[in-house]
């Protein structure tokens, strides 16, 4: 008679080896890469399971991507922590796993008060075999029309309510970080005609340039922006 193999046991947890450290269905995890020299792998486990005698335990896991990891690589846009939720799922032995993280959403990574080692953030879906992503629109800022690095320091105009990076204003980070207010040249030169059909003189330069400095605040922009494998283009 033929043996019967043993069945698999659901587990609702898993303690990662030398912690005390609690890993459940839905956690995020770092885990240990083949190659010594590379980063971890960042994963979401999607289930954990024993085999029939509980000695070995394996997860099932989503991968996330980093974007250099990706068909189109990192572009300029991209965060230092971000990462790309993959459609690439794959069994694990829970032995590689070396500890837990957090990917936050972007909007609620832009609000940390400070980023820890284990903070990232996801704000993409990523197909691993098409190099598509989900979505394929994303929020432009500044007259370079690129979405928003959290990494970089922005300016919001205060009429406009756009953004814009202090070289693309011809600003250094220093100067901005010392002014309190700012109204991009679009703004001034629109209310410069305003002035003049009114008929009243025209304030001084140094009134109108007045800058407000993001930490991490999300930032909502009226335009749109594709993004795809090769550029970022403004759609009006």
């Amino acid at each position: 008679m033929a043996k019967s193999r043993p069945t698999k046991k659901i587990l609702d947890s898993y303690t990662i080896k030398g912690t005390d450290k609690v890993v459940k269905v839905g956690d995020c995890v770092v885990m240990r890469a083949e190659d010594a020299q590379k980063p971890p792998y960042i994963a979401r486990v999607e289930k954990i399971e024993a085999d029939g005698r509980g000695n070995h335990v394996r997860v099932r896991v989503r991968w996330y991507y980093r974007p250099e990891e990706s068909i189109g690589g990192r572009r300029q846009f991209h965060g230092a922590k971000e990462l790309f939720l993959s459609d690439h799922f794959d069994e694990q032995s829970a032995d590689t796993i070396e500890g837990k993280c957090s990917v936050h959403t972007f909007k609620n990574y832009t609000k940390l008060d400070s980023v820890g080692s284990e903070d990232y953030f996801c704000r993409f879906e990523y197909n691993a075999a098409t190099g598509g992503f989900t979505p394929d629109r994303v929020a432009v800022h500044c007259k370079c029309e690129m979405p928003y690095n959290p990494d970089v320091l922005m300016a919001q105009c205060e009429a406009c309510k756009d953004w814009f990076h202090p070289p693309c204003v011809n600003l250094t980070t220093e100067q901005v970080k010392k002014m309190d207010h700012f109204f991009c040249s679009d703004c001034i030169k629109e209310d410069d005609v305003k002035l003049r059909n009114s008929g009243k003189d025209s304030p001084p330069l140094e009134q109108k340039v007045k800058f407000s400095i993001p930490t991490h605040n999300y930032l909502i922009s009226n335009k749109v922006g594709i993004w795809n494998l090769d550029f970022v283009a403004y759609t009006g």
